[in-house]
C-alpha cells in the first residue's frame, strides 16, 4: 500500500514510518521540519519537506505518491501552549488538518488515519476510559483534535472517506534507530532519562497529594512500536471509528522514576512542586474495542520493556538528532 505519512519526522511519525516500511508498505513523508528532524525519517521513504498549509503542494504530493492512505501525525501538542496560543492550535491541528481531508477526498485517498488523543475526553468520568465516555476537552489542543474527529464523521458519511482515529494516552519507547527528542521536552520518561544522563540535576514531580497509592498522578504507558502496529492493523478495509490506545495499566510518577533508576542504574534525585492545574489524578485506557475489532495486542506491555528501549536509544544518542 502507498501510505502518506504527515509529520513523519516527528517521535511517533518516524517509528510508523519504520514500521510500515518493515511490512512492506511504500512510505511518503511529508513534514516541515519545524518539530521533526531530518535524520529521523527512514532512509527508505520518500520525503518531501512542505507545510499542509500548502493546498496545492499537498493535492500533487498526494498524486505523486499514488497515495492509497494517510497517516495524520502532524500537529502541535504541547498542552500548556495551547491555553496561551490558541491560534496556533485550531490552525495547526484543526484548519491543516481539514485542508489535508479535503486533498485527500480530491485525490481519491481510500484510507485516513488520525492521530487523535485521550485529551479529547477531558477529566474522564470513569477509569479505566472506555470509547463511549463523553469528550468534555479542557484546552484546545484536546477541542481541536476533538473538533476535526467531528469532521471525520461527516467526510466518512458524505464523502465515503474511510477514517480511523486513535487517541493515544502516552506514547513511550523507542526503536533500534529512532526515539524521543523534542525540542521542548514535557514527556516525562525522556526529561527522567535525561536526568540520568547527566543532562539535568533533577526531576519535578508536579503533586504529590493525588488520591492515588502514592500521592502522584497515574498515566498509561504504551510502546511506541505498539503504537505504530495499531496504525498497520488499522490500515485494514472495513475497519474505521474511533479506537483507544493504552496498555490499561497505569503507572504512578513515583513508579516512572524508580523503573527509570533500575534500568539505568543510576539514582534520580526528584524535587516535589505543587499540581499543575488540569492534571487529573488518574488515565488509563480499556482498549479492548482495538484489541477485538483490530485484533491488536502489545508486544510491550511492561514499563521495564519500555524505559529499557528508551535508555537504550538515549544512551547511543545522548544528545538525540543531529539536526
Amino acid at each position: 500500500m502507498n501510505v502518506f505519512v504527515t509529520g513523519g519526522a516527528g517521535y511517533i511519525g518516524s517509528i510508523c514510518t519504520e514500521e510500515l516500511l518493515n511490512a512492506g508498505h511504500q512510505v511518503t513523508v511529508f513534514d516541515n521540519l519545524t518539530e521533526g528532524h531530518r535524520s529521523a525519517v527512514d532512509s527508505r521513504a520518500k520525503f518531501i519537506e512542505g507545510c499542509l498549509r500548502d493546498f496545492a503542494l499537498v493535492k500533487q504530493s498526494l498524486r505523486d505518491a499514488k497515495a492509497d492512505a494517510i497517516m495524520h501525525f502532524a500537529a502541535s501538542a504541547l498542552v500548556g501552549e495551547s491555553m496561551t496560543d490558541p491560534k496556533k492550535y485550531f490552525h495547526n491541528n484543526m484548519v491543516n488538518a481539514l485542508k489535508l481531508a479535503d486533498a485527500a477526498v480530491e485525490c481519491g485517498v481510500k484510507k485516513f488515519v488520525f492521530s487523535s488523543t485521550c485529551a479529547t475526553y477531558g477529566p474522564p468520568d470513569r477509569v479505566p476510559m472506555t470509547e463511549d465516555l463523553p469528550q468534555r476537552p479542557i484546552n484546545p489542543y484536546g477541542e481541536a483534535k476533538l473538533m476535526f474527529e467531528k469532521v471525520l464523521i461527516w467526510y466518512r458519511e458524505i464523502y465515503k472517506l474511510e477514517f480511523i482515529a486513535f487517541r493515544y494516552f502516552n506514547a513511550a519507547g523507542a526503536s533500534e534507530k529512532f526515539g524521543e527528542h523534542h525540542r521542548i521536552e514535557t514527556h516525562l520518561i525522556p526529561n527522567v532519562l535525561q536526568v540520568a544522563l547527566g543532562q539535568k540535576s533533577h526531576v519535578e514531580i508536579y503533586g504529590t497529594d493525588y488520591p492515588t497509592p502514592d500521592g502522584t498522578c497515574i498515566r498509561d504507558y504504551i510502546h511506541i512500536k505498539d503504537l505504530a502496529q495499531a496504525h498497520i492493523l488499522g490500515l485494514q478495509p472495513g475497519k474505521s471509528g474511533f479506537f483507544n490506545l493504552g496498555n490499561g495499566d497505569g503507572y504512578s510518577v513515583k513508579q516512572v522514576i524508580e523503573m527509570c533508576e533500575k534500568i539505568t542504574g543510576k539514582k534520580i534525585p526528584a524535587i516535589e512542586k505543587p499540581r499543575r492545574a488540569g492534571d487529573p489524578p488518574k488515565l488509563v485506557a480499556a482498549a479492548n474495542k482495538a484489541f477485538n475489532e483490530l485484533g491488536w495486542k502489545p508486544q510491550y506491555p511492561k514499563l521495564e520493556d519500555i524505559v529499557a528501549t528508551a535508555w537504550a536509544w538515549h544512551k547511543k544518542n545522548p544528545t538525540g538528532y543531529v539536526d
